[in-house]
């Protein structure tokens, strides 16, 4: 399991209303729980400002905090040296500037110990920190907190290779216990399409293209995910509804259509003249217990406002977290039709592959940035908000996906099968019938302490079959490193692999971690 650095901002009562308290409430450290109190300064409203002036299609969310506009209309010394004729070098000096305000002014003080102690520790164990940001002013909700970056030249928090970023909330139900799912079951909704805008045809022929066997994920990619699609166009709520009750299997919910923020969730047209807002949405999605909501719409992680005044908890994202739905990806704003197919596509890749959703999250944006570069919007449009309680594992992994056949299913089968180890100087490890797991940490059957080893490292997986009435059994390596530090002797020498899977054959030589280490011999018993 990734460590976890999860931070809260929140107003500070009986204060002025530009005071603020951010605090560390889960860190991987016992003495990690910190608060810094801090003030919100008039530059990041006016970076705001121009912000929503350049990006923003919605409309404008106010946080003065009582700054006065006189004050509020000084504009950032970074960004005087720029002309605005200058299109795309200012949307890009822009962004930059806003990114790294926002962090400047998070990561102060203690904070910035914190993030660095708990990346230290996620680094050690050869894995990514999971950081979660919990906003409970809802004036801030709508801020592009996933473009917070530390230096200039550094990528931002939610595009990093050491971080998996996503939003949360304390104030929720508590969850039920989770079991990782063998295979995606997706409900995807197509609503109505107002003014013919949004080509709902064409994004559900491409999200069941994305999720075809074997479809954008390449040939070398073994263990991808089976995955069935139902879709629903333009349904009646009580359509909607008899659905996800009569197959309670649905593990995403899928939306595409018109919808507008609103009180309790905002809502979802799903027929003409019929919608269903999304506090009933959030009680039929935890009753059928769907794990995961994705909202291709303008509004999902957006909250309703009055007067350019949000309204707390309002956003759809936030009524579906604190009802119980344990992930809701979901737009802080309008996104534009090729820019949410190329989304989609990448991301169900990423869950096809067994990724954890804030990984799967990550890749996907990350992929945004590539095709549209870095000075567009469209990489900072997704949200995604987990619940405390959840993981993100939505799928389990390869090896707990397969289909085996039982030893315990025929009375002595055990027996037919001739046994299998690894050596390495000296020591024999006795493969299991089912995984054998090997890693860093104790919790492995196979622990191997050296720093440049993973804490789930690989695993070894025994497949039991018939070839007519004859009992055959083969072993493979599940590659699950960090860094695809795994190397396997071929004839021309040792060779690198990185989440693959590879057959294993009598006498084969392994290594993991650093090529200096031992190397570990697979052995068959009589072979």
């Amino acid at each position: 399991m990734n460590p976890s650095l999860n931070l809260a901002i929140t107003h500070l009562v009986n204060t002025g209303p530009d005071n603020f308290a951010i605090c560390v409430f889960e860190a991987p450290y016992p003495s990690g729980r910190v608060i810094h109190d801090c003030v919100w300064h008039p530059g990041l409203t006016h970076a705001w400002q121009e912000w929503q002036q350049m990006f923003a299609l919605h409309s404008r969310l106010d946080i003065s905090f009582g700054v006065t506009p006189q004050t509020q209309n000084i504009p950032p010394s970074e960004l005087l040296s720029l002309s605005s004729s200058q299109t795309t070098n200012y949307t890009s000096r822009l962004m930059q500037y806003l990114g790294m305000s926002l962090w400047r002014w998070v990561f102060d003080g203690p904070i910035l110990g914190c993030l660095e102690r708990s990346s230290g520790i996620a680094m050690g164990q050869n894995t990514r920190l999971r950081f979660r940001l919990e906003i409970r002013d809802p004036r801030l909700i709508a801020l592009p907190w996933e473009i917070m970056q530390r230096e200039a030249g550094q990528s931002a928090m939610s595009l990093s290779q050491n971080i998996l970023f996503s939003r949360t909330t304390s104030e929720v139900e508590s969850l039920p216990r989770l079991r990782p799912d063998r295979d995606l079951n997706i409900l995807l909704v197509l609503g109505e399409d107002e003014n013919q805008k949004l080509q709902l045809d064409k994004e559900a022929a491409i999200l069941e293209q994305s999720l075809a066997n074997g479809s954008l994920l390449g040939s070398n990619f073994q263990g991808c995910a089976p995955c069935t699609v139902k879709t629903l166009l333009q349904p009646t709520p009580q359509q909607l509804i008899k659905e996800l009750e009569t197959r309670a299997a649905y593990n995403i919910f899928f939306y595409a259509g018109h919808g507008l923020p609103g009180p309790d969730g905002g809502y979802l047209f799903l027929h003409p003249e019929m919608r269903l807002n999304g506090m009933e949405l959030a009680q039929v999605l935890t009753h059928t217990g769907v794990k995961l909501a994705v909202f291709n719409a303008c509004w999902g992680a957006q909250p309703a406002a009055v007067e350019g005044q949000a309204i707390p908890s309002s956003s759809l994202a936030e009524v579906l977290i604190r009802n119980g739905v344990p992930a809701v990806l979901g737009m802080r704003d309008q996104i534009a039709d090729q820019e949410s197919h190329s989304f989609i596509q990448s991301f169900v890749q990423g869950l096809r592959k067994r990724l954890p959703i804030d990984h799967a999250v990550a890749e996907a944006r990350q992929h945004l940035l590539t095709v549209y570069k870095f000075n567009q919007p469209a990489w900072t449009l997704p949200v995604l908000y987990l619940h405390p309680e959840f993981d993100g594992e939505l799928l389990r992994s390869y090896e707990e996906g397969i289909t085996e056949l039982p030893e315990t299913s025929i009375p002595g089968i055990g027996s037919l099968f001739p046994a299998a180890w690894l050596k390495s100087a000296g020591n024999t490890y006795t493969l299991q019938s089912g995984v054998t797991r090997i890693g860093r940490t104790a919790d492995n059957d196979i622990v191997i302490p050296e720093p440049s080893v993973s804490k789930s490292h690989a695993e070894i997986l025994c497949r039991n079959t018939f070839t007519g009435t004859t009992p055959v059994r083969t072993y493979y390596l599940q590659e699950k490193s960090t860094y695809g530090t795994t190397w396997i002797l071929r004839p021309n020498g040792w060779q690198q692999i990185h989440r693959q899977e590879v057959p294993l054959e009598p006498g084969m030589q392994l290594k993991f971690g650093s090529m200096r280490s031992h190397s570990w011999e697979f052995t068959i018993e009589d072979s």
